[in-house]
């Protein structure tokens, strides 16, 4: 990841190949840059849990001053000064908060391990605070309702938590504060990242364009397989250890000439009022908003989520019920709701069609299988169209699923012939070395010319002509190309 605040002779001048950056700068004007703060590729960045690593920051950063200056830590770091919270880790953490800067709620003492808990239940071993006077506006839910019994159900997710007072949601980052429900995670960020937009992945929005990423913390599902469960699982404020108010990331994006912000890492669904805000906030400063999620959302929350974002890529983890209860503790229905309703309903505030793409995490053993894979396509194919493009990936073992095998170029091959087969035009393999699956061809069958060549995130060459109103055609043919090329 390029520095949060690079400039001068140590800018890494946006670069988006994850290779380490430092800050050489001393002289620092005005509030662009973070002085000898240093950039290593840690922490992944990965659609469906898996992928290529992408970039982290790390170090340690005191005393930020100005608008873009962010203090920036990694997912284990540690933060000396911090505005708004305790930074320090093992100190603890006052039971009474007045006031709460930057949206964290704090003043929690958090512990132990994460737990499943059954749908219509939250975390039952932790607690909020009984006292907080000022919890920022923008932090309370917006997707809840009372009970007779005093008790508060969060509406924004299948789970339906139902908590009482001190009590929090199966996510950890949503919480009953005396009789609403807040999100303490409001302003905070786990880290960013400068990344091709290729990565998240988005092969048919502004191919080539840089994307700033970033994350919070907490999760909806409960993957087996996640990548990133570290932050996804997180059990610790420091963990979003980054003040980074809506308002900052959209200054940020415009600082390092990024089109679009990514909410990643995490599902940014748990911090969907987080997620809305900062993308109208993006909006103002001509930024594309761009979701990487699982899609685990009721239909209540969906038109203003999906309605404040540009793009987005929507897992499909499975197509089995008992893959996704199984393995992801979710339910394959409801995330086929919401990748249906995001690619027939969803719109933009401009009133076009938000662009989607689907991921499949390939798992030898568990969805990788012939006949899920023909079902998968063909529910695509009926449901969606054969313009909306999917991308298989490659798994490789981590968190509780160790002792799985990483999954073969063979399997994303095969699935990738299935997928044309059942009439998807433009079909992609991800996280592996493989030229063919990364190449966007034309989708006249009479013509498959290549029209974009890429090498893993690196384009090597872009034929698409471009339209006025941003849609591309093959030069050759003259037939479309779904997508959008042009900002």
């Amino acid at each position: 990841m390029a520095g949060i605040g690079d400039t001068g002779s140590g800018r890494a001048d946006g670069r988006a190949d994850g290779t380490s950056v430092t800050v050489s700068e001393t002289d620092v004007q005005g509030s662009r840059a973070v002085p000898g703060t240093s950039v290593s590729d840690a922490v992944t960045d990965v659609p469906g849990g898996q992928g290529v690593s992408g970039t982290s920051v790390s170090g340690t950063v005191t005393d930020v001053p100005g608008e873009l200056g962010v203090p920036c830590t990694s997912v284990s770091g540690i933060v000396t000064n911090v505005p708004g919270g305790p930074g320090v880790p093992g100190t603890s953490v006052p039971d009474t908060v007045t006031d709460v800067p930057g949206g964290l709620v704090s003043g929690t003492s958090v512990s132990g391990t994460a737990t499943d808990v059954p749908k219509g239940h939250g975390t039952p071993d932790t607690s909020v605070p009984e006292t907080v006077t000022d919890v920022p506006p923008p932090a309370v839910g917006r997707w809840q309702h009372r009970l007779a019994d005093r008790r508060v159900r969060c509406d924004l997710c299948p789970r339906g938590c139902i908590l009482r007072d001190g009590q929090r949601g199966f996510c950890f980052v949503r919480s009953n504060h005396g009789g609403r429900i807040v999100l303490d995670t409001y302003g905070r960020c786990s880290g960013l990242a400068v990344d091709p937009v290729e990565k998240k992945p988005l092969n048919h929005f502004l191919p080539g364009s840089r994307v700033l990423s970033f994350g919070t913390a907490g999760c909806n599902s409960a993957c087996r397989f996640c990548q990133n469960w570290t932050i996804a699982r997180a059990r610790d404020w420091h963990a979003v250890g980054v003040e980074a108010p809506p308002e900052r990331i959209a200054a940020l994006a415009v600082w390092h000439r990024a089109a679009s912000v990514a909410f990643t890492y995490n599902d940014p669904i748990v911090s969907a009022e987080y997620a809305i805000d900062t993308a109208a906030a993006c909006r103002e400063r001509g930024v594309h908003p761009i979701a990487v999620t699982a899609g685990y959302m009721s239909a209540a929350a969906r038109p203003e989520f999906y309605g404040a974002m540009d793009a987005a890529n929507i897992d499909l983890k499975g197509f089995t019920e008992d893959f996704y209860r199984r393995v992801t503790g979710t339910h394959l229905q409801d995330a086929l709701d919401t990748i249906e309703y995001a690619v027939n309903e969803a719109r933009t505030p401009d009133g076009r069609h938000v662009w989607v793409e689907l991921t499949t995490l390939l798992i030898p053993g568990h969805n990788d299988g012939d006949a899920q894979l023909h079902a998968e396509c063909a529910w695509i194919r009926e449901h969606c169209g054969v313009d909306v493009p999917l991308h298989f990936s490659a798994f490789h073992p981590d968190y509780r699923m160790r002792g799985v095998p990483s999954t073969p170029l063979s399997t994303l091959v095969r699935a990738r012939r299935i997928a044309m087969g059942e009439g998807l035009r433009y079909v992609y393999t991800g996280n592996v070395h493989h030229r063919e699956g990364d190449a966007t061809l034309c989708p006249n069958p009479d013509c498959r010319a290549t029209l974009i060549q890429r090498d893993w995130y690196r384009i090597e060459t872009n034929r698409v002509a471009l339209a006025a109103d941003g849609t591309g055609r093959c030069p050759d043919c003259g037939t479309p190309v779904a997508g959008r090329f042009r900002r």
